[in-house]
């Protein structure tokens, strides 16, 4: 087959999820003029096109079931959406758990343990793997979404769909990462197997985590409008780009713990702007 043929499996993807910067916005429009919102072809669309930018809150905000699909019912959902968030607030201000100086993203955790039942009052608390996941989340969508309320409600219901929808796919993406992987550079691959390194990636940071703190807020939304919609395939996609990214350096690293030590440092420290 000549290289004309043979198309970067990247391009293909990105082509179907909708990457190429097609103009939707009419068709979306379309489905959100109907009283009652198809939950469905919405989730349809977030799989094929880049929502944009002016409503992707709302087509999270119903996805994630943070509004019903009865757009009537909207405002009044969120009113009380507003009150609960200031109820929950205040309640820990009284508690003295925060305070006007608590950073914003704290405040959330601390809320969410609160509604959850898991608040700690000892000043010593250890943070859990799932709270750390919440903070990493919360971090990202503080970029993304200026109002507090919908930051707070975005957040806990993404944290909460991660865990319902995909708690059980990162062994699947690991394997997903190494097909792909092995297509695009199969020496690449050869490399991280000598080492003993193919096991020891990130894998938490871009699975578990979504990519949260390793790509601008621009890039990951349309990242985690495909996670909303239902589909965590496009993390698979992302971490070979990433391996793609620094290959060079990589393959000049021989030891497990040096490559992996390097990934999570360029990952952290120098957020890609791959889309």
């Amino acid at each position: 087959m000549s290289e004309d043929s043979q198309r970067n499996f990247r391009s293909v993807y990105y082509e179907k999820v909708g990457f190429r910067g097609v103009e939707e916005k009419k068709s979306l429009e379309i489905l959100l003029k109907d009283d009652r919102l198809d939950i469905e072809k919405l989730c349809t669309f977030s799989q094929r096109f880049p929502l944009p930018s002016m409503y992707r809150i709302l087509v999270w905000k119903v996805l994630l079931g943070i509004l019903p699909p009865h757009q009537e019912t909207h405002l009044m959902v969120m009113v009380h959406r507003k009150e609960q968030f200031y109820d929950v607030h205040h309640a820990l201000q009284v508690m003295r758990i925060i305070n006007d100086t608590t950073p914003q993203t704290d405040v959330f955790l601390r809320m969410h343990q609160l509604e959850t039942g898991k608040l700690s009052r000892s000043h010593t608390y250890l943070l859990e793997s799932e709270d750390e996941l919440f903070l990493a989340i919360a971090n990202m969508m503080e970029e993304m979404v200026d109002d507090e309320v919908d930051c707070y409600w975005l957040t806990k219901h993404f944290v909460h769909h991660l865990d319902t929808k995909f708690r059980d796919s990162q062994a699947a993406m690991q394997k997903g990462f190494e097909h792909y992987l092995n297509l695009e550079d199969s020496r690449l691959v050869a490399h991280l197997k000598t080492c003993n390194a193919l096991e020891k990636l990130p894998y938490d940071l871009w699975f578990r985590n979504c990519f949260a703190g390793c790509l601008p807020a621009s890039s990951l939304q349309r990242v985690w409008d495909k996670l909303v919609s239902g589909s965590c395939k496009i993390l698979v996609f992302v971490a070979v780009e990433v391996m793609l990214t620094f290959k060079m350096k990589v393959t000049a690293l021989n030891k497990s713990d040096s490559i992996n030590e390097f990934l999570e440092k360029v990952s952290k420290s120098n957020p890609l702007c791959i889309y």
